[in-house]
Formats: structure tokens, sequence, C-alpha cells
């Protein structure tokens, strides 16, 4: 019988799409392609009877096409912090098997890189939430600006049957880059931030 798990916590998304990222409304991706991916922090998380509080992990991916048509190559990293058994619960929760976002995704990424260990640097603040996993991924995020006038705008979208995330602030990039297997930079594009729960079934 599999583990039976909980997790709380907040995400950061980032992708190349504009902002808004058509993919939350069922709308193929902006430039036909997704790259992007996303960082989990948990407050507090159970995996049987491993204890996850305080960990991050990341899955950031290049996908040919839309998510949905598969066939993307991964970038999983996972805290250096995580001793032998966490380490362990992170990847079978990320690897699709025990459901979550991952059962839902997991598969579109059949080529992987890692899991590989990174030390995590991340301060969630709103849209100015700032990111380093070691020396894979880099992102900071800033509000959006209105086109016309450069003033902050703060759209949020609240999504009811969203996979990732239900509720969220909606910003963009002021530097976002992965380099690490894959490879891309699409700073000044989509982010949000925003609490999760997931849970087993």
């Amino acid at each position: 019988m599999a583990e039976r798990w909980h997790l709380t916590g907040q995400v950061l998304v980032a992708c190349n799409c504009d902002w808004g990222c058509p993919c939350n409304f069922n709308a193929l991706p902006t430039k036909g392609k997704c790259e992007g991916g996303w960082t989990w922090h948990l407050d507090a998380g159970t995996y049987g009877d491993v204890t996850l509080d305080g960990l991050n992990f990341s899955v950031y991916v290049n996908w040919p096409g839309a998510i949905h048509e598969g066939n993307g190559e991964g970038l999983i990293l996972i805290d250096e912090r995580a001793d032998v058994r966490q380490r362990a619960a992170l990847e079978t929760l990320v690897g699709g098997t025990v459901g979550g976002p991952w059962g839902v995704l997991g598969w579109t990424w059949p080529k992987v890189h890692g899991p590989y260990p990174v030390a995590y640097e991340v301060t969630f603040d709103g849209l100015k939430t700032r990111l380093r996993c070691g020396d894979a991924v880099e992102i900071d995020g800033a509000p959006i600006r209105n086109p016309v006038s450069g003033a902050e705008v703060h759209p949020g979208v609240v999504l009811p049957e969203g996979i990732i995330v239900k509720r969220a602030d909606l910003g963009a990039t002021s530097r976002f880059r992965v380099s690490r297997g894959i490879e891309y930079d699409h700073t000044g594009q989509y982010m949000a931030v925003g609490p999760f729960e997931y849970a087993s079934k």
C-alpha cells in the first residue's frame, strides 16, 4: 500500500509565456512551446512517517510544444539539506507515481536530468520573491508594469481546477535563467506565486 502524504507551502512558477500564461486557461502557450517550471517550498509536509518541513524542490522543463503534447526534457532539483529518507520521499513524489500534480504532469518530461541536490536560497515575498537553486536556476520576481504609464499593476488569478495552484499573484521576472542539462533565459516573462496544498487520495 502506498504511503499517505500531505504537503502545504508556496510555489513559484516561471515560464516563457506572456503575462498570465495561456496554459492557466486551457489555451496553447504564447510561443507555441513551453519552457519553464516550478519550485515548491514546503512549509509543512509528511510522506508516511517522514517529515519534510522546510525543504524545497523544483522541476524545470523544455517542452517542444504544449505541455500536454509531452516529449519534454526536465531538470529535477532537490534541497541538499534533505537526508536520505527525505530525499527518497521527494524523489518518489516528483516521480509521479503517487499522485499530486506530478501524477498528472510527470509523463510529459520523459527525459530527466537529475534529481540533483542543490543549495536553495529562496525568499518568498509576493511578486518580489527571489530564488537561487545552486548554479542551476535563478529567478527574481517583479510586478508587471503598465506599458503606457509604467505604473505597477497587481493582477491575480483564481483557478478552482488548477493542478499546481488554486490562487496566485501574477507578475513578471526580472531574472529567469535555467542552465543545467537544459538551458534557457526568459527574463521579463511570466511568473506567479501562491500557496498550495496537495495530499494523497
